[in-house]
């Protein structure tokens, strides 16, 4: 496989994953952690898919200042300057269009492959052949390009793109965001309709392009500060950028708006594990359906259930039908899975009662 040295990967880590409390915290979220018990984190397993395609050199994180040292813990092969700092998030728009600037005045022939740093894929190998099939195309092509997911049930936690054709690689009709059932149902059915996985391939001009035409105003604020990356003035230019810069996703901001956008269709066991449901269902499980994560854990008439206790706690769980529960140092939540939508109100609820300090 040969390597381009103008492939960058932009690895978006800047989350909070409140959906995934109380195991992530705003000190350790969700990409910092091993929820499927596979020894890995899911920004380290991020960064070795595609370490096969991109140099070391060649990779950038752009994560809140607070995670700096996260990043370096869970990817040392990378260099602290490879690391994007924002002071506050403000959705994936500005946070794409730092890492392009960026890339701009490091190499402006580059070509940036922008992953969350979150995501589950099974088939690697099947997405490497699918993202050096993306980066070929927007070389040849201005064109900015997504990697939408064959739908296999109608989900509701997803958006969805409209394609126009049946090629692997095809124009963008729409984009949609998450539909009720009765949609998701008719556009499984209708065969048009793809999942979005929000993982995006352009070259760094296509893009800035791109968000001079449809977002000016952001632009603008990180054009003013070019000069100033790279160098010991950067934080405080980026301090100021972000703090004018409005909070908005780039499927909004351009993807939608943008006339070249372009769909690649993908099958390699794709997730965002968005939730504790998603969790559970790609975990693996005893022969009574429940996923354990923990060394010492008994159960006895518990079925379907996912439990998260540490490693060093004995834990016996009786009796429980369909139920999460995770144990951390502060925290205790036993919660049914079917109730799982109301975890951002326990997290209200604690704050309210405790402050941050559980949060």
């Amino acid at each position: 496989m040969v390597v381009k040295n103008n492939n960058y990967c932009v690895i978006m880590a800047g989350g909070v994953g409140t959906r995934f409390w109380p195991m992530s915290r705003q000190k350790r979220p969700k990409q910092f952690l091993d929820i499927l018990g596979t020894g890995r984190s899911f920004i380290r397993h991020t960064y070795e898919r595609f370490a096969k395609i991109v140099p070391n050199e060649n990779f950038i994180v752009v994560t809140n200042k607070r995670y700096k040292e996260l990043v370096l813990e869970h990817i040392p092969e990378i260099s602290e300057e490879q690391i994007l700092c924002e002071p506050i998030g403000r959705n994936t728009a500005p946070c794409i269009a730092y890492a392009a600037y960026t890339l701009r005045r490091k190499n402006p022939d580059a070509t940036m492959i922008v992953s969350p740093a979150d995501h589950l894929i099974l088939n690697e190998e099947e997405f490497q052949k699918i993202v050096e099939n993306c980066t070929s195309f927007v070389e040849q092509n201005s064109a900015l390009m997504t990697i939408g997911i064959e739908p296999s049930r109608p989900e509701t936690g997803y958006g969805y793109i409209q394609r126009t054709g049946d090629d692997d690689i095809s124009k963008v009709k729409c984009f949609t965001e998450k539909p009720n059932y009765e949609m998701a149902q008719a556009f499984l059915e209708c065969g048009e309709f793809l999942w979005n996985s929000g993982i995006f391939i352009w070259k760094v001009k296509d893009i800035i392009d791109a968000l001079n035409e449809h977002l000016p105003s952001h632009s603008a604020l990180f054009a003013e500060a070019e000069d100033r990356l790279g160098t010991e003035e950067e934080g405080k230019a980026i301090e100021r950028v972000f703090a004018e810069c409005k909070p908005i996703s780039i499927d909004y901001g351009v993807m939608e708006c943008a006339k070249n956008v372009y769909v690649h269709r993908g099958e390699f066991g794709w997730s965002d594990v968005g939730t504790w449901g998603s969790a559970y269902q790609h975990s693996r499980k005893d022969k009574y359906a429940n996923a354990l994560n923990g060394k010492l854990i008994q159960t006895y008439d518990t079925r379907n259930s996912l439990i998260f206790i540490p490693n060093e706690k004995v834990a016996i769980v009786s009796g429980l039908k369909d139920y999460i529960v995770v144990d951390t140092d502060d925290v205790l939540m036993i919660c049914p899975r079917s109730e799982e939508q109301n975890i951002k109100s326990f997290i209200e609820d604690i704050r309210y009662s405790t402050g941050d300090e559980h949060v």
